[in-house]
């Protein structure tokens, strides 16, 4: 049996299970599975992965920044975001055992560090604002954590600028001082292009708690201005921000192609994964 799974703290918001175990019904994989295992810590990952036998897992909040520490390698993408959403394992044999560092000998598992998000961001807003891509002039990330990281690198790698929005912009500019940060009271009073993209990479307005939302619109009106908002979130759908973003005349999407994407580029990952037994 391989057994992949979502890591998490609290993941009653989640729809990867259901897309894994329909892509291994559709694929014929009976010895295939996929599990929602919540975690109030990290500690003991290593010891849960080698002993359920693992073969590969995604990671959501608050642990993809977290993760780091506990993993053995991170590719570029990874590396680059500070962020890891997508987890492979490899299975070290004894007899490679010698050729690995000292505390990896140990658990003869490999843990590798990916991130899908910022692709599946990338590939997802460029069908959003296919029509206005080349006119989009600024951007602004709700949040500071490894989606909104993710979700900057993308925009960086299509030319878009950026602005971060914190609850905490001094102690956060401080820590990051390579990127611009506003406080969420600056947003609509700093000025807006007539093409403006905001991206909700919180988790403010999710499953359970659908009556928030990370910004207020009372009384905003984007009629004389082309806004596209990307709600990362997909449960539910629509969120509350996007109802009031819609209201206000903007165009708006939901997480859930972004979901699918990302789910597809890590089964890439998981299946190409060499287990060595």
């Amino acid at each position: 049996m391989k057994r992949f799974a979502l890591i998490g703290r609290h993941l009653q918001h989640s729809y990867s299970q259901r897309w894994f175990e329909e892509l291994f019904a559709r694929l014929g994989l009976e010895d295939h599975s996929y599990e929602l295992k919540e975690m109030p810590t990290l500690d003991g990952l290593r010891e849960w992965v080698q002993t359920e036998h693992i073969s590969g897992f995604n990671v959501t909040v608050p642990y993809k920044q977290e993760i780091i520490p506990h993993l053995d390698a991170m590719d570029e993408t990874a590396t680059a975001i500070g962020a890891v959403n997508c987890v492979t394992v490899e299975r070290v044999s004894k007899l490679q055992s010698d050729q690995v560092s000292e505390s990896l000998s140990h658990s003869a598992i490999r843990l590798v560090g990916h991130n899908t998000d910022a692709p599946a961001f990338r590939d997802t807003l460029s069908s959003f604002i296919t029509h206005h891509s080349s006119l989009i002039t600024q951007s602004y990330i709700l949040g500071t954590g490894g989606a909104a990281r993710a979700v900057a690198y993308a925009l960086g790698q299509l030319g878009i600028p950026y602005t971060f929005v914190s609850r905490h912009p001094e102690k956060w500019a401080v820590a990051s001082n390579q990127w611009s940060v506003i406080g969420y009271n600056q947003l609509f009073t700093s000025h807006l292009s007539p093409f403006t993209l905001i991206v909700n990479a919180t988790p403010v307005g999710m499953y359970p708690a659908v009556d928030k939302t990370p910004l207020d619109l009372t009384n905003f009106h984007f009629s004389l201005f082309t806004f596209h908002f990307y709600d990362l979130i997909y449960n539910p759908s629509p969120t509350l921000l996007m109802r009031e973003a819609a209201a206000c005349g903007a165009q708006v999407k939901d997480g859930l192609e972004m979901l699918h994407c990302q789910a597809e580029l890590s089964w890439e990952l998981f299946r190409s994964t060499t287990n060595f037994s």
